[in-house]
């Protein structure tokens, strides 16, 4: 990967790792759980050869960016700091934002917040959606049963979820991403809802061979970043989920009106959690999107394991700006 540079600025009061590929108009790239830069390697090379300049952080708690110890370093306003400080380092006026997974709530925050310095938002995996009425903790009681958890409130006890992940870091990663992608049987699938009292990545089987998509190369990276960092950063973003709520009301009934796209897997659980189908609420809160793709086959790791369909819907939301 020599056409990439690796580079460091400073932004909001940390120190931020990014790679950066090609020339022209700026898109950032935003990563999700638990992932880093590398989950956008296909579309760095892809956008770049088509005449942008394409930059993909390792977000706050990952990779080489700094990981602050605090719980509340980690809510939804220095999340968006963070990326509109990387923007204004860059020296650039705008930008086009793309987020996977947590990286979309990332992308969208930027485009309600700035709209001034982001024109475009594209989202994968996660769709916008408004601030619900509800905590989201009391949103995952409702799902809950005697004998089952939410997987978002599992995550919520320091230390639990950091033991359960780092008792085998390069197996934990091979788990979830073969696990959470179209990839595995039905009876291997990642669930949002774990039986309780069990660790969550005993629950998740270990692939015996690896699907077309995903390399021991690839495997080896996530597991290195994750052996030096640690996943306690990465937590701590849905540790302040309940926080990010009580920060944000008046966002209230807001929409997403940039122009926008969005893509998803037809087997990613994040469509198994809405409330509605997808289509509708894309339709309905996000009025200017320009494209609703749920691609077939396909989990939540969508430009990981469909690179050349993302790269060509990507390319096409953005050369159509």
């Amino acid at each position: 990967m020599a056409q990439f540079e690796h580079k460091f600025i400073d932004t909001n009061g940390i120190r931020m790792h990014y790679v950066e590929a090609g020339a022209g108009p700026l898109v950032v790239l935003c990563h999700g759980f638990p992932e880093s830069w590398y989950s956008w390697r296909h579309q760095l090379q892809a956008l770049a050869a088509s005449g942008f300049r394409v930059v993909a952080p390792d977000q706050r708690g990952y990779g080489q960016t700094t990981a602050p110890d605090a719980i509340d370093a980690y809510h939804i306003f220095n999340l968006t700091g963070d990326i509109v400080g990387l923007v204004n380092g860059l020296g650039a006026s705008g930008a086009a934002i793309v987020g996977h997974d947590w990286g979309a709530p990332v992308a969208w925050h930027c485009a309600l917040l700035r709209p001034d310095l982001f024109y475009a938002c594209g989202l994968l995996s996660v769709p916008y959606f408004p601030r619900p009425p509800l905590k989201p903790s009391n949103l995952w009681t409702m799902l809950e049963g005697a004998d089952r958890i939410h997987y978002q409130h599992y995550f919520q006890e320091p230390g639990v979820a950091e033991a359960d992940f780092e008792r085998d870091v390069r197996a934990s990663m091979k788990k979830i991403l073969f696990g959470a992608s179209g990839d595995a049987p039905p009876s291997g699938e990642f669930s949002f809802l774990l039986p309780r009292g069990q660790r969550m990545f005993d629950l998740m089987p270990e692939p015996s061979t690896l699907p077309s998509w995903l390399t021991e190369a690839d495997i080896d990276f996530f597991a290195g970043e994750f052996k030096r960092s640690g996943i306690r950063g990465g937590l701590n973003w849905y540790r302040n989920i309940d926080r990010n709520w009580e920060l944000t009301p008046f966002l209230d009934g807001a929409k997403l009106r940039q122009p926008s796209m969005f893509a998803a897997g037809e087997h990613d659980v994040v469509l198994k959690m809405l409330p509605l189908k997808v289509q509708d609420l894309v339709g309905s809160q996000m009025p200017a999107c320009r494209s609703c793709t749920v691609i077939p086959g396909v989990g939540h790791w969508i430009q990981q394991e469909r690179p050349d369909e993302v790269n060509r819907l990507l390319l096409e939301f953005l050369k159509g700006l």
